[in-house]
């Protein structure tokens, strides 16, 4: 495995990423998970790290699934979901991401009136995931090339599911690739919808809300429900990792 994905043990691997994440304004980052459902985190990857997360595609051994969307009507495009151990720095970024977003789902479940609270570790939200038979891993590695789009979707895979995902985009638009555009759709009660359109760069994360969340209204909160996709892929190649919390069965 390339040494900018995996040189590290795991446990420096989560030093590492501790202090990179630790770096952002939590507050600001959940103020605009709040108000528009998404937040970016600029550079959380360093441009070798997108290369070298990007090269581990081709090579099965780090994957338990390859996905073509056609197949099942997702879209077009592909991806693969990483097995079980994940590269050290995926998984220590999982393992320091997860706390600061359960702080925001807690919040939110909260407001919308879901008794379900999130452990403050993602360790034990693993393991309340197994215990529900949800034991494999969601990571994944998506690649696009000219015409793929990926449809409007919510991934959830079980009962258990994490409010908040983040995806990495590993390829720098305009010269890695045009088009494909990071969208999110929030459908609001006897409103028309709302879309979102995220910028990144090569190593930018959005955090999303995956499913639900609420927005303060005059009479209180009420719950919106949200679907994430990217346009169409005009040209050249495009690379995401999808860091996603919870377990599927």
């Amino acid at each position: 495995m390339n040494s900018h994905v995996s040189a590290a043990s795991p446990a420096s691997a989560v030093a590492s990423a501790e202090a990179r994440v630790a770096a952002y304004d939590w507050k600001a980052l959940a103020g605009e998970l709040d108000s528009f459902g998404c937040a970016v985190l600029t550079k959380l990857l360093a441009p070798e790290e997108c290369r070298a997360i990007a090269g581990l595609y081709p090579d099965e051994s780090h994957f338990r699934s390859h996905v073509l969307m056609a197949r099942h009507g997702f879209g077009k495009g592909e991806y693969r979901y990483f097995r079980y151990p994940l590269p050290d720095l995926l998984g220590g970024l999982r393992t320091v991401l997860y706390p600061h977003l359960a702080d925001v789902a807690n919040e939110w479940n909260v407001r919308m009136g879901i008794d379900e609270r999130y452990p403050d570790e993602h360790a034990s939200f693993l393991k309340q995931c197994h215990a529900a038979g949800q034991m494999r891993p969601t990571p994944l590695l998506l690649q696009y090339v000219p015409g793929d789009f990926n449809c409007l979707h919510q991934d959830l895979y079980g009962d258990l599911a994490f409010p908040i995902q983040v995806a990495i985009l590993l390829s720098e638009p305009g010269r890695d690739f045009t088009g494909g555009e990071f969208a999110l759709t929030e459908q609001r009660p006897r409103m028309q919808s709302r879309v979102e359109v995220v910028p990144l760069r090569q190593g930018d994360a959005v955090a999303f809300a995956v499913h639900n969340r609420p927005v303060r209204g005059p009479k209180g909160n009420y719950r919106v429900n949200l679907r994430h996709g990217v346009s169409r892929v005009r040209s050249g190649m495009r690379h995401t990792v999808g860091i996603i919390f919870h377990d599927a069965r």
